[in-house]
C-alpha cells in the first residue's frame, strides 16, 4: 500500500483537465505514442466535440515504482454527486485553475468537497503557454483561497507537458497513501458504473479494507442484491483483468447484473456467504440516493417513432442510473415520456445523444422541477412533476417547491446588474465575498425554477460573458403557486396546462393567449382561447371565423337571391355561435413556439 497513491483533478469546466490528465498518461508511459490522442479518457464523441466530460473515468499509472490511480472528473455542477463520490475515494486532488480566467464558481464548489473529505490539495496554474495567462493574479487568488505559500502552486501546461512531472513528484511526495485494513472483511466504495454490451454491469471501485477476486460472490449493502464477481482489473484505461484487487487499489469488477441501477454509486460492495453474518459489516459512509431536479416531457416528433424513442431511452438508461422516466400522453404531442434528470446540460446532453446516436427528432417540453404538494387529511406528500398530476385545489393545503443555493463569480462592475437579475427571479440575498480587488462572489437562495430556463443566459448576458455560476439543491420551501389551464374553443388542452407563481399568472396568461391567437389556423367559426386559474377565466383572446363566400356561384339575376344566401350564411353562424365551439386541431409546431416563449 506504501506505493499506491490515489488522487484526482477538480477543476471548472473547460480548465483543462482532461489535456493534462493525457499529458500524464503520456509522461508515465500508460499510453504508447502511437496510440495516443485528445481527450483520450472522453470516451462519447460529444464530450470531445464540447470540450467538456460527461462521465467521470478512472486510470491506472505505473511511475518510478508507484501505482498512481488517476480519476478524471467531470466539472458541471449537474455531476457534483459523481465528483464527492470520486473525492471519498482518493486521498488527493490536484486543484487546476486556468492561468487566463481564475477561480470560477465550479472551481470553488469542487474544492469545498475535496476540503470536506479532507483531501491534500496541490495546486497547478494550467494554460500558463497562452499569451493571456495572467500568473500572478491567478497565483494570489490561489493563495488567498488555501492559505498555502507561493512555493507550492505548481505552473503548467497541459498542452505542452511543461510542469507535469513536478505535478507527478508532488502526488508520490504529498498525497498520503491509502489506509485500511487488509486483513479485514471486503468493503469497497462504487464510485461509478457503466454498461459494457457484452460484460453486463461494470462497477468502478476503491477497495477501502479486503481483497476481491474473480468468482467471489458480492453482495451490495444498499440495495441488498446479491452475484458474482465474474472478472476483476486495473484501467489502463482499457479493462485489464487482475488475479485480484486488494487494500486501496483502484479497479473494476464485472457484477453480472443487467441494470445499472441495481449497482448504484457510493454503495459498498462486500462478500457474502451462507455460514458468516454479513449484515454486521459496516457500510461506508455517505451513501445517497441520486434523485432527478428537472423533469421535461420528450416526444418524437412523428407519432410512429414512439417505439423506436422508447428502446433509444431504454438503452441509454443503462448507462445513465440518475436517469429517470415513465411514459406520458400528450393531446397536443401524443405518446411520449415524462423524463426526470440532473439538471439542464444532463437533459441537453440526453436530447442531443437521441438525436445524434438514434437518428429521432424530438420536441422536448419546458423543463419543469418536483412540487411537493401537501393534501388535506394526508400525512405524506404528493410529488407532482406535471401539471396535470396536480390534485383539486379544494383539496390542497399547501404547495413546496425546491430551493437552490446560488453562487455567482463575476467581476465587481456588474454587480447591479445581477442583483437586479436575481431580484426578477425571486432571489434572496446572502452576503458578499471579495475574492480580490476585481471579482466578488455573490450567494443568494433562490428557486429552481427561476434557474431552470433562461437564466444562465441572462446572466451571461447582463455581465457580457464573465459570470460563472453554481447552484446545489438546499431545501423544499412553501410557494404560492397555481394549475393554470388553456381553453382552445373552450375545450381544456391538457398539454398546455402550466403552474404559475399566483401573482405572475396574468402575464403568464396573456403571453400565452397572444401566442395562440397568432399561431393557430382560423376555422369556420369563432375560436375562442382563454387562460383560467379554477374556474376564473384570467386572459382571453379571439380568433375571427373564416367566411365563405357563399355568393361566389351567383352570376347576374336579382339582388334577392345574393340576399337570401347571406341570411342564410348569417343563420350558420348563428348556430355556430350557439354551440359555442368546434374541435380545434392544435399542430406540434405552435406548441414548440408556445415552450420558446
Amino acid at each position: 500500500m506504501d506505493k499506491i497513491r490515489n488522487f484526482c483533478i477538480i477543476a471548472h469546466i473547460d480548465h483543462g483537465k482532461s489535456t493534462l490528465a493525457d499529458r500524464l498518461l503520456e509522461c508515465t508511459g500508460t499510453i504508447e505514442a502511437r496510440k495516443m490522442k485528445n481527450q483520450i479518457l472522453d470516451r462519447m464523441d460529444l464530450e470531445r466535440e464540447r470540450g467538456i466530460t460527461i462521465k467521470l473515468t478512472p486510470v491506472t499509472m505505473n511511475y518510478q515504482g508507484y501505482i498512481l490511480n488517476l480519476i478524471d472528473t467531470p466539472g458541471h455542477v449537474d455531476f457534483s454527486y459523481e465528483v464527492s463520490r470520486s473525492l471519498a475515494a482518493v486521498e488527493g486532488a490536484i486543484l487546476l485553475v486556468d492561468a487566463t480566467q481564475g477561480i470560477q464558481a465550479q472551481t470553488l464548489a469542487n474544492l469545498y468537497l475535496a476540503i470536506e473529505q479532507d483531501l491534500t490539495i496541490i495546486p497547478v496554474i494550467n494554460k500558463i503557454d497562452l499569451p493571456a495567462a495572467d500568473i500572478d493574479k491567478t497565483k494570489a487568488e490561489i493563495i488567498k483561497l488555501l492559505g498555502c505559500d507561493e512555493s507550492e502552486i505548481i505552473l503548467a501546461s497541459g498542452k505542452t507537458g511543461v510542469g507535469v512531472p513536478e505535478i507527478l513528484a508532488s502526488v508520490i511526495k504529498n498525497v498520503p497513501e491509502p489506509t485500511g485494513n487488509s486483513e479485514s472483511v471486503l468493503r469497497a466504495l462504487i464510485f461509478d458504473s457503466n454498461y459494457d454490451e457484452y460484460r453486463g454491469v461494470v462497477a468502478y471501485v476503491r477497495v477501502i479494507d479486503g481483497a476481491i477476486k474473480k468468482g467471489d460472490k458480492i453482495k451490495l449493502i444498499a440495495t441488498a442484491i446479491k452475484s458474482e464477481a465474474l472478472d476483476v482489473g486495473i484501467l489502463n484505461p482499457d479493462y485489464f483483468s487482475t488475479p485480484e484487487l486488494h487494500t486501496g487499489q483502484i479497479g473494476y469488477v464485472v457484477t453480472g447484473f443487467r441494470d445499472v441501477s441495481e449497482c448504484r454509486v457510493g454503495d459498498t460492495v462486500t462478500l457474502y456467504s451462507t455460514d458468516k453474518n454479513e449484515d454486521a459489516i459496516v457500510p461506508l459512509k455517505g451513501y445517497s440516493e441520486v434523485r432527478p431536479m428537472v423533469f421535461a416531457g420528450i416526444f418524437p416528433r412523428e407519432g410512429d417513432n414512439y417505439a423506436e424513442l422508447r428502446e433509444a431511452i431504454a438503452k441509454l438508461k443503462l448507462n445513465d442510473a440518475a436517469l429517470m422516466y415513465e411514459p406520458e400522453q400528450s393531446h397536443a404531442l401524443g405518446f411520449g415520456f415524462r423524463c426526470g434528470f440532473l439538471g439542464l446540460l444532463h437533459l441537453e446532453i440526453f436530447q442531443e445523444r437521441l438525436h445524434r446516436e438514434y437518428n429521432l427528432d424530438l420536441i422536448v417540453t419546458v423543463p419543469s422541477v418536483a412540487y411537493k404538494v401537501f393534501t388535506k387529511g394526508a400525512g405524506e406528500p404528493l410529488i407532482v412533476r406535471s401539471p396535470q398530476k396536480l390534485p383539486n385545489p379544494s383539496e390542497i393545503e399547501h404547495i413546496e417547491e425546491p430551493w437552490v443555493s446560488l453562487d455567482i463569480i463575476t467581476p465587481k462592475d456588474y454587480i447591479g446588474g445581477i442583483m437586479g437579475l436575481v431580484q426578477e427571479k425571486r432571489g434572496f440575498y446572502k452576503n458578499i465575498e471579495y475574492i480580490d480587488t476585481t471579482r466578488v462572489i455573490l450567494h443568494y437562495d433562490i428557486p429552481m425554477y427561476s434557474v431552470l430556463t433562461d437564466f444562465y443566459d441572462k446572466i451571461k448576458s447582463v455581465t457580457s460573458g464573465y459570470a460563472s455560476i453554481n447552484y446545489e439543491f438546499l431545501n423544499y420551501k412553501e410557494a404560492d403557486v397555481v394549475k393554470m389551464d388553456i381553453l382552445v374553443a373552450e375545450e381544456l388542452v391538457e398539454a398546455l396546462s402550466i403552474i404559475v407563481y399566483r401573482d405572475e399568472a396574468y402575464r403568464r396568461g396573456r403571453e400565452v393567449v397572444e401566442t395562440l391567437k397568432e399561431s393557430l389556423p382560423r376555422q369556420m367559426f369563432v375560436i375562442k382561447i382563454q387562460a383560467a386559474i379554477g374556474g376564473n377565466v384570467i386572459a382571453s383572446e379571439k380568433i375571427s371565423a373564416l367566411r365563405k363566400d357563399v355568393t361566389a356561384k351567383l352570376y347576374g339575376g336579382d339582388v334577392s337571391r345574393k340576399r337570401k344566401l347571406l341570411e342564410k350564411q348569417k343563420k350558420g353562424k348563428k348556430k355556430m355561435m350557439a354551440a359555442g365551439k368546434g374541435s380545434v386541431e392544435i399542430p406540434s409546431d405552435t406548441f414548440v413556439k408556445l415552450l420558446k416563449k
